[in-house]
């Protein structure tokens, strides 16, 4: 009969913090299945002179439409995650919801841009001048929303991983170490002296990626660690 009880126990403990790690993995995972497909899919429209090749109107929706995802997703991770990280520091984790916020907006003015592309060609109003025009701010918000604010996000989320010991401390420490490195391709590319598709570029990124990609799938497959911050939380159905 004890051990029964104590079973019928355990079952109504349930973990407090479980789905909000499984939404916040979900939508990091979420921003990697929307932003890879629509990276591909304005390669193929727009040529290396940010003039659009013609007919592919279709990829332009479909990029404008999964880089809106990719915002969203962006902001669901950070909203899943705050009740929790505030625990830990109350700052830091308003400074995630706040540069995820400032990140999809910068996304969104990039998404805006790519639809009045296929808005002006559908009307024959859409000139080289004014589609490369439209593609290089789109280029910039690039730049600065999944460049430069995915890094600052980075180093806040895996400051507060890292300290709180949520995930294994060698997930946010890729990130740690990643995010500076692609702050400075991105700052050579400010000034001119890179290429956002370089090679420079694409290794300073693979450590973030890497470090979204684990801190995602953990967050989704194995939950939070115990840890002080999750320390005194008790659900009971």
């Amino acid at each position: 009969m004890t051990t029964t009880a104590r079973r019928t126990t355990d079952r109504a403990v349930k973990d407090p913090t479980r789905n909000h790690a499984r939404a916040a993995g979900i939508f990091y995972l979420l921003t990697f299945a929307a932003s890879l497909p629509a990276f591909f899919f304005i390669g193929s429209a727009v040529n290396p002179d940010l003039t659009i090749a013609a007919g592919h109107n279709t990829d332009l929706l479909g990029a404008g439409l999964l880089d809106f995802v990719n915002a969203l997703a962006g902001i669901g991770s950070a909203v899943a995650l705050f009740p929790i990280l505030k625990r830990q520091n109350q700052a830091l984790a308003l400074g995630i919801v706040t540069s995820r916020l400032l990140e999809a907006a910068i996304i969104m003015t990039g998404v805006v841009s790519l639809l009045a592309v296929v808005t002006l060609n559908q009307h024959g109003a859409g000139t080289a001048d004014s589609n490369q025009a439209l593609v290089a701010v789109r280029e910039w918000t690039f730049l600065f929303g999944p460049g430069f604010m995915a890094s600052i996000n980075a180093v806040l989320l895996g400051t507060l991983m890292y300290q709180s010991r949520l995930v294994p401390r060698i997930i946010p420490t890729v990130g740690l170490i990643g995010a500076p490195l692609l702050i400075a391709a991105n700052v050579a590319t400010l000034f001119g002296h890179n290429e956002q598709d370089s090679a420079i570029t694409m290794l300073a990124t693979v450590p973030v990626a890497f470090w979204e990609l684990s801190v995602g799938t953990w967050m989704l497959v194995k939950g939070f660690k115990p840890s002080p911050v999750t320390a005194g939380i008790v659900k009971v159905d």
